[in-house]
């Protein structure tokens, strides 16, 4: 069985199956790791303003050669630009350096309101977040909506958003999001979450795939030992989950060998390795890497009961 190298939207736009994430890429080296990406093969290309290396995965895109017609690209509204909508959109476009985006998504359920002590994360004068807890949702997603009407964007969706947080917004919608990303690897395999979604037309996005240094999923015994029976790497077995699965991956990293081998080391996993991978969460493994303090509950919660951050 060969594992598929697109997803559909409910757009009807494809989108590759593994993409480049660039969060956490160091200055000096996303520019690098975006134009060797591309040049490597990959199409998909995953940003956002707060990562605040957005001009250099604009100069890598230009460094590749690859057209810009080519290349699946995504950014993110950032938090203190929920009432701007059209404003945010504007920053990612000037910094990539783009015309359009094929897909905008709502970086956070959460308005953080600027002020002097931060442009972008700002906080209170006890060192909370400055956030605005009485913001509507649905008014950003009203702009969201409306800057796709523009075709500056060719799809729209979330990022981060738990059931609660799209029940609500399912109200007043009147584009389906095409996307909800959210970290997924086995020990968060969102089991309700993505049922919800998929019932729904949104697709998920995988971030974190492969945890992170604090959070060695890849050393996990069910995932060693079927990186010795498929003879690949562990790594391989955590990106190659979310493709079983359906779900885009996005494993991020600037080592030309890692870039290649999390796009090309892909494999079709048994049916009961598949369901083992599922299963490991509700085992006592459950574990959420990334967790910002925003000063209340995002609603994310899972079948099988807690789960701990780290």
């Amino acid at each position: 069985m060969s594992l598929p190298t697109h997803f559909t939207l409910n757009t009807g736009a494809k989108i590759p199956a593994v993409g480049l994430g660039t969060w956490q890429s160091k200055p000096g080296e996303v520019r690098k790791a975006v134009a060797y990406a591309l040049k490597d093969g990959y199409r998909h290309i995953d940003a956002a303003l707060i990562y605040g290396n957005e001009v250099e995965v604009g100069q890598g895109i230009v460094d590749s050669g690859v057209p810009r017609e080519d290349i699946f690209l995504t950014s993110k509204l950032w938090n203190t630009d929920h009432p701007n909508v059209a404003e945010g959109l504007e920053k990612s476009l000037k910094s990539l350096g783009v015309d359009y985006l094929d897909l905008y998504l709502i970086h956070w359920p959460v308005r953080l309101v600027p002020n002097e002590s931060h442009p972008l994360l700002p906080v209170n004068p006890d060192g909370t977040r400055s956030v605005d807890r009485a913001w509507d949702m649905s008014e950003t997603w009203r702009q969201m909506e409306e800057v796709y009407k523009t075709g500056k964007v060719k799809a729209i969706g979330v990022a981060n958003w738990s059931i609660p947080y799209l029940e609500d917004l399912e109200k007043t919608w009147t584009v389906v999001p095409a996307v909800n990303q959210v970290e997924l690897h086995p020990l968060l395999p969102q089991h309700e979450l993505r049922e919800w979604c998929h019932k729904r037309g949104i697709l998920l996005e995988a971030y974190s795939p492969l945890g992170s240094t604090g959070a060695p999923i890849a050393s996990d015994e069910a995932i060693q030992t079927m990186a010795t029976k498929y003879n690949v790497s562990p790594a391989a077995i955590l990106i190659s989950y979310h493709v079983n699965r359906g779900d885009v991956v996005l494993p991020k990293s600037v080592s030309e060998a890692r870039i290649t081998s999390n796009r090309k080391e892909l494999v079709a996993l048994d049916k009961a390795d598949l369901d083992v991978l599922n299963a490991l969460a509700a085992q006592g493994k459950a574990k959420r890497i990334n967790t910002p303090l925003w000063g209340f509950d995002l609603g994310f919660a899972d079948w099988y009961g807690p789960v701990k951050s780290t």
